[in-house]
């Protein structure tokens, strides 16, 4: 595909990600992340042809005007749509593959000063939540999700779900609405919840000698030992 049917296809995937545009005329004010691709895509061949410094200034004057820094060596596939964009980080090594969703303040970011590829690779169909950070030269599959404000330094395989610091997959499985966002269980909120039904099941126990709650005590047991094997995963 040429570079101007990939900027006409940027422009109009818009239209498919994001249900607030109304007109085209927000497209020229209110999409810095549309024009972010924009650049990168001339950036891109300019860079590839030999033209590095040219293409560095282009990206440089870029990051001014949208607050979105790309290296021009990247890797962007097709129809990537970066939303509100500010704060986002792509690092030269980085490879995104197609209908990847990014949200404001991701870092695909590098762990190693060393040559060679020290940046994620994200493939099809990645939703990226805001704020999530990315780092080093690892994987994240197809279909996958990160959560807002994760910080993942490890793979994620392919349809799943990954959230935290450092980020745990803690759902295999395609999900069927990959902006559900909101319905991401909170690991911390269960943990103390299993700490206070703990607690609760000792004192009981502490007055009162009953098969019951010794019982309970077993469930609360193998609901534990699940949850540190998927912290594990």
């Amino acid at each position: 595909m040429g570079l101007f049917s990939e900027i006409s296809e940027d422009f109009s995937n818009v239209y498919k990600n994001d249900p607030a545009i109304s007109s085209r005329i927000e497209l020229l004010f209110n999409y810095p992340g549309v024009w972010a691709i924009f650049w990168y895509r001339i950036a891109n061949r300019l860079y590839r042809n030999g033209f590095k410094s040219f293409a560095r200034l282009i990206m440089g004057v870029n990051q001014i005007f949208t607050h979105i820094d790309i290296h021009p060596e990247a890797t962007i596939g097709r129809r990537v749509f970066i939303d509100h964009g500010t704060g986002v980080v792509i690092g030269q090594t980085a490879i995104i593959e197609d209908d990847v969703l990014i949200y404001q303040g991701v870092t695909l970011g590098g762990v190693s000063l060393t040559a060679g590829k020290r940046h994620p690779t994200i493939k099809r169909g990645v939703v990226i939540g805001a704020g999530a950070k990315i780092l080093g030269n690892i994987t994240i599959g197809e279909n996958s999700k990160v959560g807002a404000n994760s910080v993942v330094v490890r793979n994620v395989p392919e349809n799943s779900t990954a959230i935290g610091i450092p980020a745990h997959v803690i759902q295999k499985g395609r999900d069927k609405d990959p902006f559900s966002h909101n319905k991401l269980p909170d690991i911390n909120k269960e943990m103390f919840e299993y700490l206070l039904k703990r607690v609760a099941v000792l004192e009981h126990f502490m007055v009162q000698d009953n098969k019951e709650i010794l019982e309970q005590d077993l469930q609360l047991e193998n609901i534990y030992e699940s949850f540190i094997k998927a912290m594990k995963n």
